[in-house]
C-alpha cells in the first residue's frame, strides 16, 4: 500500500506534470471505483489543474475549484501516460480503474490489481467532503508537529504501538510498512502499550517517526511514479524481510502473521530478544 513517503513522491511529480494544464476529460472504467455522483466527472471537462495536494494518504488534484480526491488502498497505483491511447478505454477484467485525460494527449490510469477492489476516487468541492480525508489525525512531517503534540496524542490512548501508529485518525500516514520500520529504528515492540511510555520513550519514537519518514520521502523525491514501488522496498529496514539479517544487530528478523497483513520486526532490538508469539493478540511469550 502506498503511504506518506510514496504519495508525496506522486504529489511531486504530478504536481510538475499537471499543474497549469487542461483536464479533456476524466472516465470511470471499474465500476467501483467512483465514490461520489455530484458533481459529476464531466463537471472537470476543460477546467486547469491549479495544485496536487496530500491528505495522508490520499492524492487530490484541484482543478479550478474542485478537487479530484483517490485512495489507492491496498492494491492501486498510478501510471502516468506520455501519450494515452485513442478512444474511451473498454471496461473489463483488467487493473485499469481510472483514466484522465489532458487536453495535451497526455495522463494518468489509476489500476488496482488483485480481486479486492478498493481503489477509491471521489469529485468534491471541498476535500473534507471525503469521510476519510476529513477524520485524519495530523501530519507527522507538518512543520507544526512537535514532540509535545505527539505526546498528547499518545497520552489520550491505551493500546499497541503499532495500531496506534496506523490509526489515521490518530496520525495521517503512516501504515503497515513504516511503522515496522519506525519502531524498528526506535527500538520499541509493536505490541508495548502506548500509556507505559517514559518520556524518554516518547523523544525516542517521535525522532524515530520523524526521520524514517523524512528520510523515505527524500529518498523517493525525483523518482518517477513508475518506479515508486521499488524505490520503497530497496528502502525498508525489516517490513517484509522475514528471515533477513537485521541491518543493525545481525539477528533474524522475525513475522507475527494476522488474518490479512503481517509485521516484521527484529528480537534483539526491539523486544529483548524474545520471540513475538505469531497468532492474532500476540503476546511475548513467557
Amino acid at each position: 500500500m502506498p503511504e506518506l513517503p510514496e504519495v508525496e513522491a506522486l504529489r511531486d511529480f504530478l504536481t510538475d506534470h499537471l499543474v497549469g494544464r487542461e483536464v479533456a476529460r476524466v472516465l470511470p472504467v471499474a465500476i467501483s471505483v467512483l465514490k461520489t455522483y455530484d458533481p459529476p466527472l464531466t463537471a472537470l471537462e476543460g477546467r486547469e489543474v491549479t495544485a496536487v495536494r496530500r491528505y495522508g494518504k490520499f492524492l487530490g488534484i484541484e482543478a479550478d475549484g474542485l478537487h479530484l480526491v483517490s485512495h489507492l488502498a491496498r492494491a492501486g497505483w498510478l501510471q502516468w501516460r506520455d501519450s494515452l491511447p485513442d478512444g474511451p478505454p473498454r471496461p473489463g477484467k483488467g487493473p485499469l480503474a481510472l483514466r484522465t485525460a489532458l487536453t495535451t494527449g497526455e495522463g494518468f490510469d489509476l489500476t488496482e490489481a488483485g480481486t479486492q477492489k478498493r481503489l477509491a476516487v471521489y469529485l468534491v468541492r471541498d476535500p473534507d467532503e471525503v469521510p476519510g480525508v476529513a477524520r485524519l489525525g495530523p501530519d507527522p512531517l507538518a512543520g507544526d508537529f512537535d514532540e509535545e503534540r505527539f505526546a498528547g496524542l499518545l497520552a489520550g490512548e491505551r493500546r499497541q504501538l503499532k495500531g496506534a501508529l496506523r490509526d489515521q485518525s490518530l496520525l495521517a500516514g503512516v501504515g503497515n510498512a513504516y511503522s515496522d520500520e519506525i519502531l524498528h529504528a526506535a527500538k520499541m515492540s509493536p505490541f508495548k502499550i502506548t500509556a507505559t511510555l517514559t518520556a524518554d520513550e516518547v523523544h525516542r519514537l517521535y525522532a524515530a517517526l520523524r526521520a524514517t519518514l523524512t528520510e523515505a520521502v527524500e529518498r523517493s523525491r525525483g523518482v518517477a511514479a513508475g518506479r515508486l514501488k521499488k524505490e520503497k522496498k530497496s528502502g525498508l529496514r525489516v517490513h517484509g524481510r522475514t528471515g533477513e539479517p537485521c541491518p543493525v544487530c545481525g539477528d533474524t528478523i522475525r513475522e507475527v502473521s494476522f488474518s490479512d497483513s503481517s509485521l516484521q520486526y527484529c528480537p534483539t532490538c526491539q523486544t529483548g530478544g524474545k520471540p513475538l508469539a505469531d497468532r492474532r493478540l500476540s503476546r511475548l511469550l513467557k
